[in-house]
């Protein structure tokens, strides 16, 4: 393609590292996308003949077939999907092939591929980001009332419900999905038309070529239409930070599926066995989906490092970040797609939860709010109470509400037989009824709003 400054063809080795095109051909679909909205922007200019931008555009979709029925033979002698798919025009329609280059580069050739394809995959996580809500949402509203333990630093601190739990990660991916949103309103700027960094001489109308391939607007500054790969690295973030809620929610599966919790139990749709010992059963995708958050971020710090230190504008470094882009969001659509499944069948033991929820006295705030509610005891004072009545409770190997009434009021004279009412584990889930708590009424009403936003986006 540069035969006439060259008089020698490249070393072997140079034109190893110098294709991209077993990454880039992904992009076909993008590029033949873009050229045909620029052949059909230069013919409306009258910078090319109406029967060649025909000749081009049939060409073109003729070529998408090939690569569709996987007939379509890629080189890497051309370096790129741009010049494997121009040389193939060329075979085709001949002559008219070497037009469609006209006011443009490959430079701002593939950032406008490459804004598509991130575009492109931005919807395609905000979509399963609502498919894993949708089903964290519906397990929810079905176990709102089923009473778990809520732990801080994982010990038992306070009785939750497992509805309540599971909402967490509700709010939490809705704002990775609002941050995949904003990633593509940011995104959709077209660069085509840029050329190489400086422009074209050539009367292009950007505005047509930017409305046809789905953009809001033409980049504004042909340096950074070439040069920008910020896009790519904010939805990398965006990616990163949901691997992250992803990999925690895992770590809990994990956690609550062995058997020494077994709060929750996989099918064997989501489970794997052991070669050696018969009796196990792996939460194999989950800490996969963990395990995967390391790629995800991975793919993150390698686009950072990649365009750290570059000048404006472009520089062959920039080939890099493609293949970093495909992985990380390979990577988390398949967690994504996982995490979902494993939601969706993953059944509680809702017994061995609410047993769980009853130990290590998380019942010891309902004692003290009992304190402060009811005898008028200031917090301080009624916090020191509760801790001692809890050292009689654990001297005498009894739970809060198997104490007797005699040994509290040995501590405090003024508490009375009411205080049973709070001491269980249920009626201290069922009494977080403040906004955001977790109390079955709230989980219900939170659990339906998520549902019906949901369906409305769906």
């Amino acid at each position: 393609m540069w035969g006439g400054r060259f008089s020698r063809g490249p070393a072997g080795i140079m034109e190893e590292i110098n294709a991209s095109i077993d990454i880039d051909k992904r992009l076909w679909r993008e590029d033949i996308a873009g050229s045909k909205a620029h052949a059909a922007m230069l013919a409306d200019a009258g910078i090319l003949s109406a029967d060649d931008a025909t000749a081009i555009i049939g060409g073109l979709d003729q070529i998408a077939g090939e690569i569709e029925r996987g007939e379509f033979a890629f080189s890497a002698a051309l370096e790129d999907i741009h010049m494997n798919i121009e040389a193939r025009l060329k075979d085709i329609i001949g002559e008219p092939a070497g037009r469609l280059h006209t006011a443009r580069s490959r430079n701002d050739q593939v950032a406008t591929d490459f804004r598509l394809w991130v575009r492109s995959a931005c919807e395609d996580m905000e979509t399963a980001l609502n498919g894993l809500m949708r089903a964290l949402a519906q397990k929810a509203e079905t176990h709102a009332d089923a009473v778990m333990p809520g732990f801080t630093h994982l010990q038992i601190a306070q009785p939750i419900t497992f509805g309540h739990h599971l909402l967490a990660y509700v709010e939490m991916f809705a704002r990775d999905a609002d941050r995949f949103a904003d990633a593509r309103r940011r995104l959709n700027d077209c660069p085509l038309g840029a050329a190489a960094l400086a422009g074209t001489s050539f009367p292009i109308d950007r505005n047509a070529t930017a409305k046809a391939l789905g953009f809001d607007r033409p980049s504004a500054n042909s340096l950074d239409a070439v040069s920008s790969r910020d896009f790519a690295i904010e939805a990398l973030s965006a990616a990163a930070i949901t691997a992250t809620h992803l990999s925690r929610l895992a770590e809990e599966i994990v956690t609550w599926t062995s058997p020494l919790f077994g709060f929750v139990r996989l099918s064997d749709a989501f489970s794997t066995g052991s070669s050696i010992m018969p009796q196990k059963r792996n939460p194999d995708a989950a800490e996969l989906v963990r395990a995967k958050t390391g790629r995800i971020v991975a793919a993150l710090n390698n686009l950072l490092i990649v365009m750290k230190g570059l000048p404006l504008a472009y520089s062959k470094d920039m080939q890099e970040d493609k293949a970093a882009t495909f992985e990380g969001v390979d990577a988390l659509a398949l967690s994504l797609a996982a995490m979902t499944g494993m939601i969706s069948d993953l059944e509680p033991d809702r017994a061995r939860m609410l047993d769980a929820a009853g130990q290590s006295y998380s019942t010891a705030t309902d004692l003290a709010d009992w304190l402060v509610r009811v005898p008028g005891i200031p917090f301080r004072d009624a916090h020191h109470i509760t801790g001692a009545i809890v050292a009689l409770a654990e001297n005498k190997h009894l739970a809060l509400d198997e104490l007797p009434l005699a040994d509290m009021q040995g501590v405090e004279p003024r508490i009375t037989q009411d205080v049973f009412g709070v001491l269980s584990a249920t009626s201290s889930a069922n009494s977080r009824t403040s906004y955001g708590g977790a109390a079955p009424v709230n989980v219900k009403t939170q659990a339906s709003r998520w549902l019906n936003q949901l369906n409305k986006e769906s």
